[in-house]
């Protein structure tokens, strides 16, 4: 290696604007060849047996409870008049404490005063229901009435 003190005759060298990449390719080279014998140890794995994936269903849908009020007022679930609201609600207390709890599903005929509608409404949620909703028609697809 040599060393440039100046030149023989007193002038100022020329300023030396290029990098010396010498010692980078150095460093560069030394990086390679670790990645190069460390690859093949970090590529052999321990050899496991993976689970396999199943779809199961975690939570089951509970059944809907579906209360039918007709123009009268009367009041029924499954094809079977309930007598009053003390029945009904003895019956949706039980329904409340199943997990999931169910939805109570309402269908209220077109002529049913409102008071019918709003004792099963109040029954319900005297009982815990937390979900209570109305079963309507849809409209006519044709636009006409």
């Amino acid at each position: 290696m040599s060393m440039s003190v100046g030149s023989d005759t007193g002038e100022e060298d020329a300023v030396m604007s290029e990098i010396n990449t010498t010692p980078l390719v150095d460093i560069m080279l030394v990086l390679l060849i670790i990645f190069l014998i460390t690859s093949p140890v970090v590529l052999k794995l321990q050899k496991v047996e993976l689970p396999k994936e199943t779809n199961q269903a975690l939570k089951s849908k509970p059944t809907n409870v579906n209360i039918v009020v007709n123009k009268d007022g009367d009041m029924y679930f499954n094809q079977k008049r309930l007598a009053d609201t003390t029945e009904l609600f003895e019956f949706l207390k039980q329904e409340s404490v199943k997990l999931p709890q169910p939805e109570v599903h309402i269908r209220g005929d077109q002529d049913t005063r409102y008071e019918f509608v709003g004792k099963v409404i109040y029954t319900a949620q005297r009982a815990g229901i937390q979900k209570v909703g109305f079963i309507t028609e849809p409209p006519d697809k044709t636009g006409g009435r």
